[in-house]
Formats: structure tokens, C-alpha cells, sequence
């Protein structure tokens, strides 16, 4: 009997961590395409592009370093995405303007939005 038990609990386990990792594969896919749409922070804006792929970023600004983009990877969670950056970057701007670590997003049909703990926030359509 106990055996049908461990039978049962590992199936149900399999189950669980299958759906999941469906769920995260959907989700990484929805996400994905070309995006344009605004950054800010206090009060300040600027136009920007990014465009996710296969686990991938890349993005531009119309200001320079405003917000520092360029490109890496990301991942995400049902809310939360977080970005690595993979370019190197000189010392004279704050680094707190580079796209990297964690964001909360909300995504609806093609509008997506990004805020982090300092409060800055991409509002963006799909091209």
C-alpha cells in the first residue's frame, strides 16, 4: 500500500512541475517580439525599442543612457521578469538606468508593462 502511495505522490509531482514548466514556456513565448513605447523616471521620459527572443533582449533609447539599454538575457516568473545585461558600461551615468534584475510586469493583448522597486516604468505596444 505504501508503495501505491509513492506511486501516487511522484506522478502527482510530475504532473505539477510538467504544467509549470508549460506554463513558463507559454509565457516566454507570448512575450516575445519587437516593442516600442516610453521610459520613466521622476517625471523624465524618453522613447524606447526592445525586442525579446528565444530568452533574449535587445533594446535602444532615443537618449543616450536614458535608460541605458543594450542587450542580454531574461526570464520570467507569473510576475516577475528579470533581466541580465550583457554589455559592459562606462562609470560616468547612473547604473541604476540599465535594464537588469528584477522587474514586475503586467502584460494585456499587445500593451506591456514594466515597473521595478525604484519606481521606474517601460509602458510598451507590440509592433
Amino acid at each position: 500500500m505504501s508503495n501505491y502511495f509513492s506511486l501516487l505522490a511522484f506522478v502527482f509531482l510530475f504532473l505539477c512541475c510538467s504544467f509549470s514548466c508549460q506554463d513558463q514556456d507559454e509565457k516566454s513565448f507570448f512575450i516575445e517580439g519587437n516593442y516600442s513605447g516610453t521610459f520613466e523616471r521622476n517625471g523624465e521620459q524618453a522613447n524606447v525599442e526592445l525586442t525579446f527572443s528565444n530568452g533574449t533582449f535587445e533594446g535602444t533609447s532615443e537618449r543616450v543612457k536614458f535608460p541605458a539599454l543594450c542587450k542580454g538575457t531574461y526570464t520570467l516568473t507569473p510576475k516577475e521578469i528579470t533581466f541580465q545585461n550583457e554589455c559592459p558600461w562606462t562609470a560616468e551615468f547612473d547604473w541604476t538606468l540599465i535594464l537588469n534584475g528584477k522587474w514586475e510586469y503586467q502584460q494585456n493583448a499587445n500593451e506591456l508593462v514594466l515597473e521595478n522597486e525604484l519606481g521606474d516604468l517601460y509602458e510598451l505596444s507590440k509592433n
